[in-house]
């Protein structure tokens, strides 16, 4: 489908008989084609709603902007939604923040480059200089902002070079502590990849933690940023088994194809609009 033709509409609201009625017959009424739905109700009765629908917009009788004043009276008021449409036709703009480790950055930069992540990648972001040749070779911005031990002056100058330009933040293997400050320039717009199947094993050096309990299966998590460490809601995950036969090293290596993965997934399904963020739980779609 032509993604400039697309809208989304992301729904949460106290459930009860007649959303999903009052929700498709607005959209008919306005001459959308709905091409998805999909919805998780956590309760047979009395719970919460999740609801993610695409639709088509060449026919709508009315604007972007009146539509969505209209559902907000008609439909969202009267069924207390929170709720969001995006239309594919403004493409998201996407930052990617890289230490020395190159595996989630190039997987993201080579999906961007055969036109399967939707998006823009705006520029990277590293405190090191290594990656400048590669990242550029796809004719992207590089921007080397150390750290050296003046975290604030760092963060100050990550968000003035992201300031105004910048809709996901993806740290690929970005291996610095962001502060709550940061993070809040940003909620639930930052994606980060752990290399481990959380909530086990969070923070520093979780394969050697993996090692030293003699673990079967090793795993990655990619989740949203929030001030706790490794604790925001979790995206993606995925594991593969492991024996004693490997070492701390080989973990590693086998870990970095998981995180590869679970990564470019996590990202894919954020530009997709198929994520809803509830408390630090989420519904991906």
């Amino acid at each position: 489908m032509d993604l400039k033709n697309i809208a989304r509409l992301r729904v949460t609201c106290p459930d009860k008989p007649g959303i999903i009625a009052a929700v498709t017959s607005f959209l008919h009424h306005h001459g959308a084609n709905i091409t998805a739905l999909d919805q998780h109700a956590t309760e047979p009765y009395g719970g919460t709603l999740y609801l993610r629908l695409e639709f088509q917009t060449p026919n709508l009788d009315v604007s972007g902007p009146a539509l969505e004043r209209a559902f907000q009276d008609v439909v969202a008021t009267p069924f207390d939604m929170a709720w969001d449409i995006t239309y594919g036709r403004n493409t998201k703009r996407m930052a990617i923040l890289v230490s020395r480790q190159e595996h989630c950055l190039m997987e993201l930069l080579w999906r961007f480059a055969r036109g399967e992540l939707p998006c823009e990648v705006t520029m990277v972001v590293s405190n090191h200089p290594d990656q400048r040749e590669a990242v550029e070779n796809f004719g992207i911005p590089y921007h080397y902002v150390p750290v050296d031990g003046d975290k604030p002056a760092a963060e100050a100058r990550m968000l003035e070079i992201l300031d105004g330009q910048t809709d996901l933040v993806v740290l690929a293997r970005y291996m610095q502590i962001l502060s709550e400050s940061f993070v809040g320039h940003f909620p639930n717009r930052i994606i980060n990849i752990h290399h481990s199947f959380l909530p086990a094993f969070a923070g520093a050096d979780p394969y050697r933690q993996a090692y030293e309990r003699g673990v079967k299966l090793i795993g990655a998590t990619a989740h949203y940023v929030t001030p706790e460490l490794d604790a925001g809601p979790i995206i993606e995950q995925d594991v593969t088994r492991v024996s004693h036969r490997h070492s701390v090293e080989e973990l590693r290596a086998i870990g970095r194809d998981l995180e590869r993965q679970v990564l470019a997934r996590a990202v894919a399904c954020h530009l997709d609009d198929k994520i809803i963020v509830s408390g630090n739980k989420t519904w991906v779609f």
